[in-house]
């Protein structure tokens, strides 16, 4: 007996599929809001078990996770029952690799605000969120949408302890006695960095409202205080920290004269000699093609920004005056820019 690998479905069913993923999208989230991964265990469970602990009606529930498990989120067995997948598991908040609040980060309600006006973004180049609340988009979050604004730190706080470990992994700071975290979130980073390097000393730098809420261990108290300096401002208008090494993680995605100016203010703070480690998601030369481009269409929309490709960020990275020494996969969706100020 022998058997053929399942075709490629045709063009006309492909795009049908496409133009209905706002519906796959929809579902994740759903899934996501309900609490379906985390109430289901590892054995298969039925529906109405599910849907009782979830708090849902089991038919619509049924329905829901057919749609998913087209897409390998979650499995029907043949009897009915619903089991876990590799994918459903990351859903589950206590996985080490959730993407349970990136999966709703993408999702929020502004997102199905804006999507249906990329084309004009498209045609101005300009972002959409300004027109459609009048307000700047973070302003707008924080002002007016505190559930995505809390949906939003949550994401990039699992964002970067996932990625911290991997840029410290990659990071060879021998010889370095300190390390500079630039608009570095909660500081992931730099604990990872002061973990690798018991003698080196750490600074976070990133707006007030950003390190007030800096993880614990470098905060008074914690057991990486003694090495860490907790740095409130803004990146774009000064760099009020002298260190060995700067690492730039995910920032550099803003208008041209915002991270021109970071650039710039970082050389001058570290002055020459110093190391520059720019980490950013790329649109080319990556395996998270798919997820890095749909990104980078997102940032035109909510702030006018931009994911880069290597060309452009090594462009941008050279204007500024770096020099760069090296480029290197930190995992499938992060590459590192090793930089130095020229003396």
């Amino acid at each position: 007996m022998t058997t053929t690998a399942p075709s490629a479905p045709p063009p006309s069913m492909r795009l049908r599929e496409l133009v209905f993923g706002a519906a796959c999208a929809a579902a994740v989230r759903a899934a996501a809001r309900l609490g379906v991964a985390d109430a289901l265990g590892e054995a298969p469970t039925t529906v109405e078990d599910l849907a009782a602990a979830v708090k849902t009606e089991p038919k619509p529930l049924r329905r829901l996770l057919r749609a998913l498990s087209c897409y390998g989120v979650f499995t029907e067995r043949p009897d009915g029952t619903i089991a876990h997948t590799d994918m459903s598991r990351l859903l589950r908040e206590d996985d080490p690799h959730s993407l349970r609040y990136i999966s709703l980060w993408c999702t929020e309600p502004w997102t199905w605000d804006a999507w249906p006006k990329l084309d004009e973004a498209v045609r101005t180049g300009r972002n959409v969120v300004q027109d459609l609340y009048g307000k700047e988009f973070f302003t707008y979050l924080n002002e007016d949408a505190p559930e995505s604004a809390d949906v939003f730190n949550r994401a990039m706080t699992t964002s970067s302890e996932q990625s911290a470990r991997d840029v410290a992994a990659l990071l060879d700071l021998s010889g370095a006695a300190s390390v500079a975290d630039i608009g570095g979130g909660q500081g992931h980073v730099v604990a990872s960095l002061l973990d690798k390097y018991p003698s080196m000393h750490g600074s976070l730098l990133d707006l007030p409202r950003v390190v007030e809420n800096a993880v614990p261990r470098l905060r008074p108290g914690g057991d990486l205080a003694g090495r860490a300096r907790i740095v409130p401002g803004d990146a774009r208008v000064s760099v009020p920290v002298k260190a060995d090494v700067y690492v730039i993680k995910n920032i550099l995605e803003w208008d041209d004269e915002s991270t021109a100016q970071l650039l710039r203010n970082v050389i001058e703070a570290g002055g020459p000699g110093a190391r520059v480690v720019v980490i950013e998601n790329l649109v080319d030369d990556t395996p998270s093609m798919r997820f890095s481009t749909a990104m980078d269409l997102l940032l035109l929309l909510n702030v006018g920004g931009a994911k880069h490709t290597t060309d452009s960020m090594t462009g941008r990275l050279t204007a500024a005056g770096l020099s760069i020494d090296g480029i290197a996969p930190v995992n499938p969706y992060l590459h590192a820019f090793d930089c130095h100020v020229p003396g």
